[in-house]
């Protein structure tokens, strides 16, 4: 038995896996990492691969970056974690002022938490208690859009579109107010007149910027955003942007609702962090709707909300010293240029293929859409499993296979890539 197997059974033995049949784990030859370097995951065999999917897109400069490293280890020689929860630590009120002066937020405030989708939800309570401490009744649900996805918590699933398996939670959804996805064009036009007609009702407006990630990668155009928030400004109805997907670079600007011209009231962050070394999201909330909390001690204007590890110093401190890093690097401009090499790669290599219905890119999140010429062949996981065969790691969203590299890929490992990502296509479209 190798290496890979042995530990393979000994994690069906006691660990479970997100969004994974853990009856069929062990036959999916799962990768088991030990290691890294540079864009490369290494397995208990000693096997590279190349995470092209930045370890589910939290990944940004790659792994085992010497100054995100040594700002671990500097903050562990002060204080790893103590609470916020009345108490404050340097490293959280640092990282907080860095934020501020880059996120598109008037007068931000920042409450911390661990993941995207504890941000989402407390982006939800937020907008919920807003309304209620300025006396208003009624502003009680929320707008959100088709293809949606902001999280696995009770409210994320609730604003997201369904779909991965959430059905059966279904009784425990909250309803809300459904536009079109960005697939339609007509989806801007429509939540715009939703917001109009039920602005009496509506707490917020919840909107991915620019990209719907696990919608497969749905590019909706920069422009068309101009008329949702003109809507939610005129109806004073409350902008949610979640951007835990689309942050820190990842379309080619530093936050994706810059290219859209946004300013939202209410901004979430999470994914590339802090680089993807240690689990960290906040939720950003401008001056009016963090003044609107304000009031006597224990009264009911506070927000009774937060997490046990929210604003973890050592979190905090990797997170500014990776945002540092964004800028001392340029990394913003090596996402534009690489950007537009792999569109051309992929165009050129992979868009013509017959098995291939659409490739959508915005930046560095990628989208090929599968063809396959019938239901149930799940060619999205095996093109990605022969992509890990070629030393590729790839993961599907049913049948659209995410390429979505580390903010600092090089061209040579782009053509990696791509030419993994075409044999793959082939093998599995001949089969």
């Amino acid at each position: 038995m190798g290496a890979a197997e042995e530990w393979t059974k000994r994690d069906a033995g006691v660990v479970w896996h997100g969004f994974t049949q853990m009856a069929c784990y062990a036959e999916s030859t799962p990768v088991i990492v030990e290691s890294a370097e540079g864009h490369d995951l290494i397995d208990v065999d000693g096997r590279h691969y190349l995470d092209a999917i930045s370890s589910l897109w939290v990944t940004t400069l790659g792994h085992r970056v010497p100054e995100l490293d040594q700002a671990a280890r500097d903050q562990l020689d002060r204080v790893a974690h103590s609470t916020m929860l009345g108490n404050g630590n340097r490293a959280a009120i640092e990282l907080a002022e860095a934020l501020a002066q880059v996120v598109p937020v008037d007068g931000p405030h920042f409450l911390f938490a661990s993941d995207g989708a504890a941000a989402v939800e407390q982006a939800l309570k937020i907008a919920f208690q807003y309304w209620v401490n300025r006396g208003v009744e009624g502003r009680t649900t929320y707008l959100a859009f088709g293809g949606a996805y902001h999280g696995d918590t009770v409210g994320g699933l609730s604003l997201g579109a369904g779909g991965f398996g959430t059905e059966m939670f279904d009784p425990l959804r909250f309803p809300v107010r459904r536009a079109p996805g960005f697939d339609d064009p007509r989806c801007f036009d429509v939540a715009s007149r939703l917001v109009a007609e039920h602005a009496d009702e509506l707490a917020a407006v919840v909107v991915e910027p620019l990209v719907q990630g696990a919608a497969g990668m749905q590019v909706a155009p920069s422009s068309a955003f101009t008329a949702l928030a003109d809507a939610c400004r005129e109806h004073a109805v409350l902008l949610v942007c979640d951007e835990v997907a689309t942050g820190f670079g990842r379309t080619g600007t530093l936050f994706a609702s810059e290219q859209c011209g946004l300013r939202p009231d209410l901004l979430c962050l999470g994914k590339g962090l802090t680089g993807g070394y240690l689990p960290q999201s906040v939720t950003a909330a401008s001056q009016r709707v963090f003044d609107a909390f304000l009031g006597p001690d224990l009264s009911e204007q506070t927000l009774y909300h937060g997490h046990s590890y929210g604003g973890n110093a050592l979190a905090c401190a990797v997170a500014r010293r990776h945002l540092e890093l964004l800028e001392e690097r340029d990394v913003l401009a090596n996402v534009r240029a690489r950007s537009a090499e792999l569109r051309e790669m992929l165009d050129e290599r992979v868009a013509s293929h017959p098995a291939v219905r659409e490739v959508r890119l915005q930046g560095l999140m990628g989208g090929i859409e599968l063809a396959p010429p019938r239901d149930g062949l799940r060619w999205g996981r095996r093109v990605c499993a022969a992509a890990v065969e070629r030393g590729v790691l790839l993961r599907p969203l049913g049948d659209v296979v995410v390429v979505m590299p580390p903010l600092t890929i090089t061209s040579p490992e782009l053509r990696r890539i791509v030419g993994a990502l075409a044999g793959a296509i082939d093998e599995v479209a001949a089969a």
